[in-house]
């Protein structure tokens, strides 16, 4: 049962104060109704603008919502991995705090989870090719990134979206693993070093960012075929020494 387990739902942020109170009453209202025992974290890497107060406001009227201060670190992949080791929770979760992925899925993935698969993915392509709202260029760039993760896949646990940053993993899959802290595709990480075995896909409708500005850059696609280059003399070694 949901309720006989905990769960920990990390928010990486940096510069989101427009983003918090919102995302923090959708997902109350997605997860109240499900009695589950959990906690919001939010890592954050030293943003500027109030979001680190937004947190607080929020965690005044709810202890269930944490504020984790990170101090001369970047990247998503070591916030998500930050908040996970800061709980005690036997589910582990991580959305985005820009309102892109819709906190209404949760459920959804909590009960996939429930039912049996190691980790259950909010997924983009489950049911369409496309994202609405991003322009050719970025649907192309997606595409291609998705292509070149195939050969790392684990064989039987193929994921039509492995570069999701919406998911819900338990923690008896991860622990004890190194991961990369740069960078902001810990999904890809999880799916090749993880000890997962089933995973399910939930499609969900990528939103539109609600508030602040996008942290895509260079340094993020740097980061991500570093990754690839990581995970893929991984395999090569692990398959010498089979």
């Amino acid at each position: 049962m949901l309720n006989e387990k905990k769960f920990a739902l990390v928010v990486p942020t940096l510069n989101e104060a427009g983003n918090i109170e919102p995302l923090v009453t959708r997902i109350r209202a997605a997860l109240d109704p499900e009695t589950i025992n959990y906690e919001v974290i939010f890592v954050d890497d030293g943003s500027v603008d109030g979001t680190q107060q937004a947190v607080r406001a929020c965690s005044q009227t709810d202890p269930r919502v944490r504020l984790l201060e990170r101090r001369g670190e970047k990247g998503l992949s070591g916030a998500v991995v930050h908040g996970w080791r800061n709980t005690s929770a036997e589910l582990l979760g991580v959305i985005d705090a820009d309102l892109q992925h819709p906190p209404e899925v949760l459920p959804q993935l909590l009960r996939a989870v429930e039912n049996g698969s190691d980790i259950a993915i909010g997924s983009r392509y489950v049911q369409a090719k496309r994202v609405e709202g991003w322009n050719p260029l970025r649907q192309v760039v997606s595409w291609l990134s998705t292509l070149t993760t195939l050969p790392l896949q684990r064989p039987g646990v193929h994921v039509k979206d492995p570069m999701s940053g919406f998911f819900v993993v338990r923690r008896e899959c991860i622990d004890g693993l190194q991961f990369q802290r740069e960078g902001f595709k810990i999904l890809l990480e999880v799916l090749v070093r993880g000890r997962i075995h089933s995973a399910t896909e939930i499609p969900f409708q990528f939103g539109l960012r609600h508030a602040g500005k996008s942290k895509a850059d260079m340094k993020v696609a740097f980061h991500y075929f570093s990754l690839l280059g990581k995970l893929s003399r991984d395999l090569i070694f692990r398959s010498s020494e089979q």
